[in-house]
């Protein structure tokens, strides 16, 4: 390709056309090719400098005299050449810097003298225009992800909510106040089986990221291989003394260099491989956020139930001693003849199943606490003796946020976790489309060989060996439109599975809402009923102390009040539960700043 040819005769002073201009822009710019003026060897001229290569204009611009400093194609101040005649051509980024190096390549007299040929020019251009090519992905499909439309706000919300703060949803069991619930979720978050397993997953997501991404660049490879071998069909005939010999000789071989080999991403198949790739790495991420979700508010809830229960188990001996002590009153007043044994039979029976409540209740609490061993990353056994003591409920709860539904999109790792596979796929089928466009191989090796054959001088020298493919589909029975189909078909699936994932989402939180507000509902009247009891109690004390009523009736209006108790403490524990649920609704437990660094 002839630059003079290309730009125009020196004679036609005007611009380029768009098409010349572009090829230039094209060429310049993509590569950012340093061109400089710069002396010949042995000459009085100047010449344009490239890396490997160099073009000579004769006659072009004469040793020492000043020459105008080029700038974006436009003259400005005179300036003498430098004192080993170079001058830096800018990268040109205008039609006018077009202009100017046609310019210089179009003065009178010009020739090519050594360096780069027409046919490097062309190569030139050529690959410059793939490399265009590969930067673009014309099969790119978008991801669907505009059909969730969240509501303005909740519609089982309560009035109480504070300001949301993003350390409070972080760190939400830290309004329980307690120092054992705190330990423990520092030690599960560090030793906990499943975070260990997805953090792993996410190592093992970043490595195939790699992997992908690894098909947008060349290949080299180091090859060596070298032998001796001596083959019947190989026969050289040779004089000897009694004529002409024949033998068949040894030869002795070895080779080694660098193979290279790039498939060109024309199409951008590669380049949203490695984008499914990323979404797939992302995902992997929001899936330990997820697990990290759920392992604090699985954790909150055992031991919060766990203190519930223990509460519970407390209320329940109270009661288990009332009834023994209402058992041996009725003994007693049997052998003065004031009741019947039937009196007596009904009561051991309510003793007796009452006392049968008292397993179950132990038995949950050890259940409990192997859970929360499980969770810690330890023996039941070590966790045991850590938690057998009685401790009350927490006094405190964590305030309410205020938190919109818009906020799930971004807070809740299961729906961050749905989008990165809505994302993955739209990359997958993007790729899938782009193996109905042909595929461009280039490939290269270079090194150094050496041959010596029994009785002849050895032979070494440089090998080399350049080459190129393209591989366009023409009949596959239908496997790539098949293939497509398939990817289009899973991409189906997960946008659907997303706009599913966010509807489940608003239930748990509204669910949440609903079951906290039953709860506080329910533990205000547990609250007056336990009050009322207390007074009823205290009023057949009172009067059995004044000798106005009798033993028996005292000790039922204590059990009385240890049954509302009970329940009472049903209710408190069912409160700090639903909170937990809240937090766990709304994807508290974690950070996506902190995520993020």
């Amino acid at each position: 390709m002839n630059l003079n040819k290309l730009m125009g005769p020196r004679k036609v002073r005007k611009c380029p056309n768009r098409h010349q201009v572009a090829i230039l822009n094209a060429a310049l710019e993509h590569f950012k090719i340093p061109f400089t003026l710069r002396q010949a060897q042995g000459e009085r001229n100047f010449g344009v400098l490239r890396k490997r290569g160099s073009i000579v204009i004769h006659n072009c611009i004469q040793r020492n005299t000043r020459v105008p400093k080029l700038q974006l194609g436009n003259p400005v101040d005179e300036a003498p050449a430098s004192r080993d005649g170079k001058l830096e051509l800018p990268t040109l980024n205008s039609q006018a810097g077009a202009w100017e190096l046609a310019r210089i390549f179009s003065f009178p007299h010009a020739a090519w003298e050594r360096g780069v040929s027409s046919r490097h020019w062309l190569s030139l251009l050529i690959l410059a225009g793939l490399l265009v090519l590969s930067a673009c992905t014309p099969t790119r499909v978008d991801a669907p992800l505009n059909r969730v439309a969240p509501p303005k706000d909740w519609h089982h919300a309560p009035d109480t909510r504070t300001n949301s703060n993003p350390a409070d949803l972080k760190e939400w069991w830290q309004g329980f106040q307690d120092p054992k619930l705190n330990a423990l979720i520092t030690q599960a978050l560090a030793n906990n089986h499943d975070l260990r397993i997805a953090v792993a997953r996410v190592r093992e997501a970043k490595a195939m990221t790699t992997v992908v991404e690894s098909a947008l660049y060349p290949g080299i490879d180091l090859f060596g291989s070298g032998g001796r071998e001596k083959k019947i069909d190989r026969v050289i005939g040779a004089p000897t003394q009694q004529g002409l010999g024949l033998f068949t000789p040894t030869a002795d071989m070895i080779t080694g260099g660098l193979a290279a080999r790039w498939e060109i991403d024309l199409f951008g198949a590669r380049h949203l491989e490695a984008e499914a790739a990323t979404a797939q790495a992302e995902g992997a991420e929001q899936a330990l956020h997820a697990a990290q979700v759920g392992l604090l508010a699985q954790l909150a809830t055992n031991y919060l139930e766990l203190r519930g229960v223990q509460q519970r188990t407390g209320i329940l001996r109270e009661n288990i001693n009332i009834q023994r002590e209402r058992l041996r009153a009725l003994q007693t007043f049997n052998h003065a003849g004031l009741v019947n044994q039937a009196d007596i039979a009904g009561q051991e029976t309510l003793l007796r199943t009452t006392e049968g409540s008292l397993p179950v209740l132990a038995s949950a609490a050890s259940n409990l606490i192997h859970r929360l061993a499980v969770l810690l990353g330890e023996p039941p056994e070590n966790l045991e003796s850590r938690l057998a003591d009685a401790d009350p409920l927490p006094a405190n709860s964590p305030n309410i946020p205020g938190f919109l539904p818009s906020g799930l999109l971004e807070q809740r790792p299961d729906l961050r976790l749905a989008r990165t596979e809505v994302s993955a796929m739209a990359a997958g089928l993007g790729a899938a489309r782009a193996d109905l466009f042909p595929k461009l191989v280039l490939s290269a090796s270079g090194g150094f060989g050496a041959l010596a054959v029994g009785g002849f001088p050895s032979l070494a020298e440089s090998v080399y060996a350049l080459g190129s493919g393209l591989t366009a589909p023409i009949f596959n029975a239908g496997r790539i439109q098949a293939h497509i189909t398939a990817a289009d078909a899973r991409l189906d699936q997960v946008a659907a599975n997303y706009e599913k994932a966010f509807l489940l989402a608003l239930e748990d939180v509204e669910n949440a809402f609903v079951a906290h507000a039953a709860s506080l509902e329910r533990r205000d009247r547990m609250a007056e009923a336990e009050t009322a009891a207390e007074q009823a109690s205290r009023f057949a004390n009172a009067l059995y102390q004044r000798g106005a009523n009798d033993y028996l009736s005292a000790l039922d209006a204590q059990r009385s009040k240890l049954v509302v108790a009970d329940e009472r403490a049903k209710a408190e524990t069912a409160v700090r539960v639903a909170l937990v649920s809240i937090y766990r609704a709304l994807g508290g437990g974690w950070s996506a700043e902190d995520a993020h660094q």
